[in-house]
């Protein structure tokens, strides 16, 4: 019996860390999450690859940029008026999110909360 609840002891102290680690992402939304670092993993983001062919879509598009204040991070929040959100084409992927141009930075931003989901540099 002693040795059953040994292994025991043992087979749980060795799953702490799995489970710990597991701990570190945050939902974002269904499907998506972040790192540490709020940066979403997953679908839903411009690749690296792909952020010159997006850069210059948005600028044949003409979209006109919007001016802000604050300076335009992941993570800032929109003002609720005078922003306007665009379909991302499916040629990037498939995403809830919506493109738009801030202070002449092109952005990816949930729709639902007006928050900075990327920033294509």
């Amino acid at each position: 019996m002693r040795h059953k609840i040994l292994v025991l002891a043992v087979l749980t102290a060795a799953a702490l860390p799995i489970s710990a680690q597991a701990q570190q992402r945050v939902i974002v939304e269904e499907g998506t999450t972040t790192g540490m670092a709020g940066v979403p993993v997953g679908g839903g983001i411009i690749t690296e690859t792909q952020r010159p062919r997006f850069r210059q879509y948005v600028v044949q598009e003409q979209v006109p940029s919007y001016t802000v204040d604050a300076p335009v991070a992941v993570g800032t929040v929109l003002p609720e008026a005078g922003v306007t959100y665009y379909d991302v084409p499916q040629q990037f992927g498939s995403t809830t999110y919506r493109y738009t141009v801030v202070n002449d930075r092109s952005i990816l931003v949930d729709p639902r909360t007006r928050r900075v989901m990327q920033v294509i540099e």
